[in-house]
């Protein structure tokens, strides 16, 4: 049975990563291919491709915490998310990268393929990594899957909508903001963690 817990960790890595990922190079490969394309094989193909690569960060993230010890995994993700946090509140806006149309068929592996390639190793997949290595792993892993569906949608839908809307600085603001109270979380967890 889930617990009370595991839904905050859920809600909590869905906040943070969708934060960081609005205006990010995914929601404009969604917006870019949306625009000449029908739109569920592209929101088909980005929720594959983030459901892949979050399981990836998950699994990374709850294998290192099972090799590293709890108070230093925890004093890394802070130092992380304080990078991550630190970056986004300096971004000026969203990311510059325009990313091509392939033609029209095969959309649906068009759209997995580039996302994968944009995302692999980007600040949201080590993210969740960082969270999985200290929060229960399941949790972390639906959370994310959920933010990154929902803000691909956003994209495919009403991603130029929300964007012309919504100051964009105002979202990077918020973004590094949370990016900042989970790093101090962490160190929070680091300190009450170490060794006595």
């Amino acid at each position: 049975m889930l617990s009370y817990d595991w839904f905050i960790t859920t809600g909590s890595t869905l906040v943070l990563i969708a934060l960081a990922e609005i205006g990010d190079k995914s929601q404009l490969v969604c917006m870019t291919l949306a625009a000449r394309h029908r739109p569920w094989p592209v929101l088909s193909g980005a929720v594959l491709a983030f459901a892949l690569l979050n399981l990836l960060a998950v699994l990374f993230g709850a294998g290192v915490a099972a090799w590293i010890p709890e108070h230093i995994a925890a004093a890394i993700v802070s130092a992380l998310f304080a990078a991550f946090g630190i970056h986004t509140l300096r971004a000026n806006g969203a990311d510059d990268e325009t990313i091509a149309d392939r033609g029209r068929h095969g959309i649906l592996l068009t759209t997995l393929a580039l996302i994968l390639v944009a995302e692999f190793g980007d600040k949201t997949q080590i993210a969740v990594a960082g969270l999985a290595s200290t929060l229960p792993a399941s949790a972390v892993w639906v959370g994310a899957t959920i933010a990154l569906t929902t803000i691909s949608g956003l994209g495919v839908w009403a991603g130029s909508t929300l964007l012309r809307r919504l100051p964009m600085h105002w979202m990077h603001r918020a973004g590094g903001a949370l990016f900042l109270l989970f790093s101090l979380m962490a160190a929070w967890r680091a300190i009450s963690a170490w060794p006595r």
